[in-house]
This record gives C-alpha cells, sequence and structure tokens, in this order.
C-alpha cells in the first residue's frame, strides 16, 4: 500500500481521493516487483495511525506540507486571477489548482475544501467583472438595461394618468424578448425586428465583451433566462446590469439569425406556394391528349385535301373540337404559359403582401460579402435601399441597374419594360423579387454574411484566427502531414492498392457485377437472410422473469443511484435552494414525464407533496442542455466500465447514425412539413454504438442536410467512447462528406441504395487501360493538382470543425452546390472522390464489410423503435414551438433510454453469471446480444417513486 501511495504521489502530487483513482496496471506492476498478490484494499482505513504515517513519510520524502488556512486564502486569491483565463470550468480548476500546489511543494487541500476556494474565486471574479462592466455602461444605457425588467411605459394596467383600467398589468420587455420566433411569415419578420429595435435601442458600447469566454457569456446569458424579471431585481446592480448586458449581446446575434432564417424560408414560401397554385389550377384543366403526331398527320392530310374549307368543316370532323381544346390546354400547361402564369402570380403575391417587409429588413440588416463574384447583389440590396421610399414603377433611366447572377431565365423578359419614350427599363417589382432570390442563395452558402449574426457571421470568423501560428500543432492534432504531396501519395496508393484488388477480386465475385447498361452500372446481389439466434428469446424470457414488469422510472431512479448523473444538473445560479435529497426525486420525476412525452402534471404526486409546480420550478432551474449532456455522458460512461468484456467483447469503435421524424407543433423555424414523412414535425438524429448505447443526439429540421449532423455528432460526443468507423444511410454521406471524414481521421461508411449510379475514380491520368475489369464503372481522373493548392486552407476548415469555432453546420454550407465554384469547395470534392473510390472497392470487394454497416444500422433502427416505447404520450408528437423544449425532450429521452440500456446491461450480466448460462451463448448469440430490450419494462401508469427500493441488482 506504501509503495501505490508513493508512486502516485510523485505523479499526481497528492494522495488518491479513492481507491479507484490507483490505475490497475500500475497496481499490477507494483504486486509483480513485489511478488506479491495483485490485490489493492478498498478498505485501508485513511483515518488511522498507519495511514498518518504512510502520509508523513511521503511528504518528508518529497519535502510536502499540508495546505494552511493561509495557503487557502493565497490559493484563493491565486485562483481569481486564473479564472479569467480558463473560464469557470471546474475541472480546468482544479487541474490549475493542483499544478500551483505542485509548484509550492503544498499538497492539495481536500475535496470539499477545493471545492469551496473554487466557487469563491469564481464569485470573486465575478464581482469584479461585473463591476467593470457596470463601470463601462454610460448612465443612459443602464437606465434602459434596467427599463427590461418592468412593462412598457403606459402598458402598466392604467391609461397614463393613474386610474385603473381593470385589466392585467403588462408583462416585463425581458419576457417578451425571450420568446422564439414564429413560422415564416411576413408577421413573423416584423415582430422579430421590433425585438431587434429593442434591443439595438440599449446601445451597449462597442467591444463591451470582448475576450470573455463564450461559456461564461452563456452563464450569464443563462442567469437572466431562468429567473423571472422580480428575482433579477433583488440582485447587485452590478450582476444584475452584467447579466442584463450579456442577455442583450447574445440575444441580438440570434435575433439576426432568426430574421435571416425567416427571410430565407418566406422567399422559399413565396415561390413554393405560387408553384402549388398554378399546378393545381392547370392540372384540373389538363386533360394529356395522347397519339398527337398522327393527330398532326391528320389534320395536314385534312388542310391539303380542302385548303379552301372552313376549321369546322374541314378540320373538326377529322379531330374534333374538344381533342383540340384539351391540346391546347395541354400546351398551355407544358409550355410557356405555364412560366408566365407562374410569374403574374409570384409577382402578385409579393406586391400584395410580401413587398412590405423589403425595406424593413434592408433598413435593418447590412449584408456584405468577401467575394467580387458576388459584389453585384450587394450593390443591387443598395440600390433597393436607396429607392425604398420611392413610388416609381421603373427604375431611373440613368441608373445603373446590376443584373449580371441576379436576374434568373424565368425573370429575364419580365424584367424590362419599356418607358412612355420607348426605353427599356427595370420594373422595381420583378427586380425585388429576383434579388431577394439571388440575395436567399447566397447567404445559404455564406458568401453574403449578415453584420452582428452569428451563425450567419462572417465565414472568416469561423475559422481558428491562429492558424498560421499553430499550423504544426493543428496538423498534428489531425495527424496529417504538413506537406501536400505527402499526403496526396499516402491518398494515391491507397486508391491503387483498393482498386487493383477489387480488379483483380471481381470476376471470382459472384454477388458484384459491372454491366454497360446506363453507361455503367453496378450490381449487387442482396444478403441471404441470416438464421435467428438460438438462446437468445431464452435469455429474453429469462430477464423478464425475473425482473417483471420494471417500472422505467425504477429504472432511471436505480441508475441515478448508482452512477449520480443527477449531481450534473445544477442551477446556473449561484446557491441552489433545495437540498439534494429534495432535489432529486424532482429531477426525476421531471426527466420521466419530459423523457416519455407524459408532461410534469402526470408526474405530480407520484412522490408525496411534490406537486406541478415544483416540478416546472425545477425543469426551469435544473434542466438545461449542457447539464443533461453532461449527465447522459455520465450513464454512457458508466455502462461502458460496467460491460463485461467476455460478454460484449472488447472497446468499441464503431458507430451508426441515422435519424427519426417526431411529430412537433409548426409555428416555429426548426418544424417543417415534409413530404417524406407525411406531416409536420422535426428530426433527431441519433449516433448509437454497436450495442445500442446512444452517445450523441441533435435535433435537425427535415430538410436540413445530415452530413453536418454526422459530423457533428462523431466530433463533438462528450464521452469516452473513440469513434473510427461511422456507419450511415445514403441521406448521411456526400462527396464532402467523405472529404471532411478523411481529414478528420475516421472512416465513412455509408450503405448506398443508388448502388447502380456510383463510380469509381481513376487515380492516374496516363493509364486508360489500367483495370480492365472494371472500365464501365471507372470515370475521369483526380485533379491531385487542385487539391495540392488548397490543402492548408482544407485543412484549416477541418480544423475549425474539430476546435467547434463555429456550429459545423455553418461550416459546412459553404461547400454546397450553390457555391459550386468556390476552389476549397473543389478541392473538398475531389479528395472525396478519391476517398469515396477507396471506399467503395472495399465495399464492393468484402461482402462482410456490406454486412457490418447493415447490422450497424439495423442496431439504430431498433433504437428508434425504442423511441416509440419510450416516448409514448400524446402520440409522439412534441407539444411545444420553443427549440429549447425540444432539446431537453430530446435529452430527457436519450437520457431515459440510456439507462434502460445501463440496466438491462447489469440485468443481462447478472443473468449470464448463473451456472445454468455458463458457455451457453456461442459466436452467433453474443454477436447478436443486445442490451436494447423493453419486454420487461413498464412505462406506463402511476408509480410511485421511493428512494429507499432498489431493484434486485448484484
Amino acid at each position: 500500500m506504501f509503495a501505490l501511495l508513493l508512486l502516485f504521489y510523485r505523479s499526481h502530487g497528492r494522495f488518491p481521493k479513492r481507491p479507484g483513482e490507483i490505475e490497475a496496471a500500475v497496481v499490477e506492476n507494483v504486486a509483480q516487483q513485489l511478488s506479491i498478490e495483485s490485490h489493492f484494499d478498498e478498505r485501508y482505513d485513511t483515518t488511522g495511525r498507519t495511514w498518518k504515517r504512510h502520509r508523513a513519510e511521503i511528504h518528508a520524502r518529497f519535502g510536502f506540507r499540508e495546505a494552511s488556512v493561509a495557503d487557502a486564502e493565497a490559493l484563493e486569491a491565486w485562483l481569481r486571477d486564473q479564472v479569467a483565463a480558463v473560464g469557470t470550468d471546474p475541472t480546468l480548476l482544479v487541474d490549475r489548482l493542483e499544478a500551483r500546489c505542485r509548484d509550492l511543494l503544498i499538497e492539495p487541500p481536500s475535496g470539499n475544501r477545493v471545492d469551496r476556494i473554487i466557487r469563491a474565486a469564481i464569485r470573486a471574479h465575478d464581482d469584479r467583472f461585473c463591476a467593470g462592466i457596470r463601470d463601462r455602461l454610460a448612465p443612459e444605457t443602464r437606465t434602459r438595461l434596467e427599463a427590461l425588467l418592468h412593462p412598457d411605459n403606459g402598458a402598466d394596467g392604467t391609461d397614463g394618468s393613474g386610474a385603473d383600467q381593470s385589466i392585467a398589468p403588462a408583462p416585463a420587455v425581458l419576457l417578451r424578448l425571450r420568446g422564439s420566433p414564429g413560422r415564416p411569415s411576413l408577421a413573423g419578420i416584423q415582430d422579430e425586428l421590433a425585438k431587434l429595435q429593442v434591443i439595438r435601442a440599449i446601445a451597449l458600447p462597442a467591444g463591451l465583451f470582448d475576450g470573455v469566454r463564450p461559456h461564461d457569456l452563456e452563464r450569464y446569458r443563462r442567469r437572466v433566462m431562468v429567473e423571472a424579471p422580480y428575482e433579477l431585481r433583488r440582485h447587485p446592480e452590478p450582476a444584475r446590469l452584467t447579466w442584463l448586458g450579456a442577455f442583450v449581446h447574445l440575444r441580438g446575434r440570434t435575433l439576426i439569425d432568426d430574421l435571416v432564417d425567416l427571410l430565407i424560408e418566406t422567399v422559399h414560401r413565396i415561390g413554393a406556394r405560387a408553384e402549388r397554385r398554378v399546378e393545381r389550377e392547370m392540372l384540373n384543366d389538363l386533360r394529356r391528349v395522347s397519339g398527337k403526331p398522327n393527330l398532326l398527320f391528320e389534320i395536314a392530310g385534312a388542310s391539303i385535301d380542302k385548303p379552301d374549307g372552313t376549321v369546322r368543316e374541314v378540320v373538326f370532323p377529322v379531330v374534333g373540337e374538344q381533342i383540340l381544346r384539351d391540346l391546347v390546354k395541354e400546351g398551355k400547361a407544358t409550355g410557356p404559359a405555364y412560366r408566365t402564369t407562374l410569374r403574374t402570380v409570384i409577382r402578385n403575391s409579393y406586391k400584395g403582401y410580401y413587398r412590405r417587409m423589403v425595406p424593413q429588413i434592408l433598413d435593418k440588416l447590412e449584408f456584405r460579402s468577401n467575394n467580387e463574384h458576388h459584389r453585384p447583389v450587394i450593390q443591387a440590396l443598395d440600390l433597393l435601399k436607396r429607392h425604398a421610399g420611392s413610388k416609381l414603377t421603373l427604375f431611373p433611366a440613368e441608373e445603373t441597374v446590376p443584373t449580371e447572377g441576379i436576374v434568373r431565365g424565368l425573370w429575364r423578359d419580365a424584367t424590362l419594360e419599356k418607358d412612355a419614350e420607348g426605353r427599356k427599363r427595370v420594373n422595381r417589382i420583378t427586380y425585388e423579387i429576383c434579388v431577394l432570390e439571388a440575395l436567399r442563395n447566397r447567404l445559404r452558402c455564406k458568401e453574403i454574411w449578415v453584420v452582428g449574426a452569428n451563425r450567419y457571421r462572417n465565414p472568416d470568423e469561423d475559422l481558428p484566427t491562429d492558424f498560421e501560428a499553430q499550423r504544426t500543432s493543428y496538423y498534428q492534432a489531425l495527424d496529417l502531414p504538413l506537406e501536400a504531396d505527402l499526403f496526396i501519395t499516402t491518398v494515391q496508393a491507397d486508391m491503387r492498392t483498393a482498386l487493383a484488388r477489387l480488379d483483380a477480386g471481381l470476376p471470382g465475385n459472384r454477388l458484384v457485377r459491372i454491366t454497360g447498361k446506363r453507361g455503367g452500372s453496378i450490381t449487387i446481389t442482396p444478403f441471404e437472410p441470416q438464421p435467428e439466434p438460438p438462446n437468445l428469446t431464452a435469455l429474453k424470457a429469462a430477464i423478464t422473469t425475473t425482473w417483471p414488469m420494471t417500472n422505467l422510472l425504477d429504472m432511471v431512479k436505480e441508475t441515478d443511484l448508482r452512477l449520480g448523473f443527477s449531481e450534473a444538473l445544477k442551477s446556473p445560479t449561484a446557491y441552489e435552494a433545495l437540498d439534494r435529497a429534495m432535489l432529486q426525486p424532482r429531477l426525476l420525476l421531471c426527466l420521466h414525464g419530459l423523457g416519455t412525452n407524459a408532461g410534469l402534471q402526470r408526474m405530480a404526486g407520484l412522490q408525496s407533496g411534490v406537486t406541478a409546480r415544483d416540478l416546472a420550478y425545477v425543469r426551469r432551474r435544473y434542466l438545461t442542455t449542457d447539464g443533461l449532456r453532461r449527465a447522459i455522458a455520465i450513464v454512457t460512461n458508466g455502462t461502458l466500465h460496467a460491460r463485461n468484456p467476455t460478454i460484449w467483447g472488447d472497446g468499441t469503435t464503431a458507430c451508426a447514425a441515422d435519424s427519426k421524424h417526431f411529430g412537433a407543433w409548426d409555428q416555429n423555424l426548426t418544424t417543417q412539413w415534409h413530404v417524406r414523412y407525411g406531416g409536420r414535425g422535426i428530426m433527431i438524429y441519433w449516433h448509437v454504438e454497436r450495442k445500442s448505447l446512444c452517445i450523441h443526439s441533435q435535433i435537425k429540421s427535415p430538410s436540413s442536410s445530415e452530413v453536418a449532423s454526422m459530423i457533428e455528432g462523431v466530433v463533438h460526443h462528450c464521452t469516452e467512447m473513440e469513434v473510427d468507423r461511422q456507419d450511415v444511410d445514403s441521406h448521411g454521406q456526400s462527396t464532402i462528406a467523405f472529404a471532411f471524414c478523411r481529414l478528420l481521421g475516421f472512416q465513412l461508411m455509408p450503405r448506398l441504395k443508388a448502388i447502380h449510379s456510383q463510380k469509381l475514380s481513376r487515380p492516374d491520368a496516363g493509364q486508360p487501360e489500367a483495370y480492365q475489369n472494371l472500365q464501365l464503372a471507372l470515370a475521369k481522373p483526380i485533379d491531385w493538382d487542385l487539391i495540392r493548392q488548397q490543402y492548408d486552407q482544407m485543412v484549416k476548415y477541418v480544423t475549425a470543425v474539430r476546435l467547434g469555432t463555429a456550429e459545423t453546420e455553418a461550416i459546412l454550407r459553404r461547400f454546397t452546390r450553390n457555391n459550386i465554384q468556390h476552389p476549397t469547395y473543389r478541392a473538398f470534392a475531389e479528395l472525396g472522390k478519391a476517398v469515396k473510390t477507396i471506399f467503395l472497392c472495399r465495399y464492393l470487394h468484402s461482402e462482410d464489410l456490406r454486412r457490418e454497416i447493415n447490422e450497424g444500422l439495423n442496431v439504430i433502427e431498433q433504437w428508434n423503435s425504442a423511441n416509440d416505447f419510450i416516448f409514448f404520450a400524446r402520440h409522439g408528437e412534441f407539444a411545444s414551438n420553443r427549440r429549447e423544449d425540444h432539446e431537453i425532450s430530446m435529452l430527457a429521452l436519450h437520457l431515459l433510454q440510456n439507462c434502460m440500456v445501463y440496466i438491462n446491461t447489469l440485468m443481462l450480466q447478472q443473468t449470464l453469471a448463473q451456472p445454468q448460462w455458463t458457455g451457453k451463448l456461442g459466436a452467433r448469440d453474443l454477436s447478436a446480444l443486445t442490451p436494447l430490450i423493453w419486454e420487461h419494462v413498464n412505462p406506463y401508469g402511476r408509480f410511485d417513486l421511493d428512494m429507499r427500493i432498489r431493484l434486485p441488482l448484484s
């Protein structure tokens, strides 16, 4: 024991807080050197004389001493200055504190004392920071910030003279600013513009929060979000003003993002609704006429025979009047008449309703571009702004109206009109429609950005600012060579090896064929069905017999009692009014109510004295997205540690990802109606490892890219799992995705549905006759020079994704088909083709790889089935319009499902430890074994939550 403590102290500068901190490998090594049994006595008395003697001897050996009260005060003062450098993350502050103690040859204080020192240091830093912010605010700015906590003037229930009008007091301005935008519409844009006007009228000083870490700003914002205005008024003025200032700063950026989203969706709806209306009207009249060439011949023959006759006498007897009328309708519905009608409907809709938004948006938002190619759109916006108050129908003849890249084919003829003098001039209304459509396309790919936005900010700000200075370390973090030629040589070698292997094995591969159909078509024979594992049904029956009708709430409770995930759910306030013994069951009830979609009202009364109001308070104060993700990480890591390797195998590095559609209210920006799913809703994108444990979840709209969600989950999940292989379906892959995944260091392995249309790229331009068996599927060679030129720029974008300097979706938005001329996009596309060729060769050559991908996606399909079982209430529909509510419910569902997986893992291991199951499961059984089973679980009914009753698990 003394040797283990000595080694630990030499490495960490402190004694272990618990026996589990000493690594098993160290214990094994010491035992071998001393020729004793490898056993660590966890009952070692840390209060006895032996412990004290060991401490004293080790202190003397290294020259350390125990920390005194004066040392603790000095450490607190020193740590207060460190908070500004590393933020308020307790883990980082503990590391700094322990390193400082090692430098001073002081043993760190006890755990509770360290917590007190850290809290005091954070509080002292906050007090000093808030005082500095308050001093930088002008008196009128302070007054405007304070006004957010009160109703609007004249809206306080009186008529201005003090007379009571017998109406309820108006809510504080802050409550209105908290609200989320509604569905895309003119009214929604006007409402968000009004909020932005209130935010900008406060006039915070420029650079007020420069240098402040985003985590700390979010912490201040969260205080404003969870407390009512009357509670905020009770805090000291410096803290109150700082919190409100951080809220205003972040809310202004969010409002601009929301406005851009509303603008993009509104412009899309103008065209989409017009198309549906025109198509519906024309289809009602349309009757397609068959045999049109024969009809033409008959009409021509009849006309030649009687050239002097009338149409009614000559043509109608041959063809018929109704058939000619149908031909005319078909021509109008499919020819130029359709485009003309569509233009008219769009123009009338915009002129009569939506046109009111243009002057308001141009007045409140400032658009810019870093690319000269898109300068005409910026000039067009300036032109519209100059003429916003004019009533002219046509732009003045002397005005220069940019049209390149703005006026597209549908509107080219309708934009120009002749004035009274016969000169061609540009129609303002039609031109405004063209400008809005061009602006929408460029905003989506971030070639045009908005001043003051967050997601739509200057794309150069998405990249790491210190890339040139830290270039070597960033390349090392990605395990990439600094030289582009070395990287290209490696990719080329992988391509040649993969192509040669497939080419050699294709003649003997009975499941894969390449034919000349459609210019080269790949065909794969479907899998033969696998036999059912023989013993898993009996194992599930044993689980159901031992733990029949186990309440889901009890499984969540047992998980928390074992892993303590509820400790991660903390209030953003500096204090917690509720004792943890009282708070813990209320947190579990909230999580169960949100994760099952039953709601908090149904959970009230499941514990004595707990009302729905109590649960609503806990939900508002303690359930945040960051806290829930930390809780999920605790359960996920606990499950990974609890697994028996003889049953589940060694550590897993493979993950599968897919999305699932959930119904949701549609008065928000995320919910969309999608034809594929037949209704309105949102998507939740899950990342599930091979043994049914979900490591990440995120909300997305049905039309947004799954590629960004896939990369986000692999790179930024918060668990201990290392992902090196990612299975997806066809929607989760793209050429750009293959390139990003290669540079990020993991393999993208999709199940491709349209395999017949896939092509293999050539690695070399000078060898057209190479790979004879693959000629029909080979495309043009890779442009390695382009990759070489853009290599450093590509690594910069990938580093931005790895570091999270911006949202993954915001970074990938630059690399879409709307921006196909971007040189870095083209380089990513070329690299993606090369990496995709390597994968396709492996995919076609190996049936085992295809089965592995298919099995991984089957796991996530089972996870989605469990979603329906747990999230059962209200038909599985999210009953809210707030994105934050959607995220909290999603994370609660994620947490509940992982808790079920954790408890099932323990149940399965306890059952398989019984003698009758020893050696009974074969390789096929173990391969198909999953802890995601719920035949023995009961999520329904009314349950009593008793924290003293435990599940019978060893």
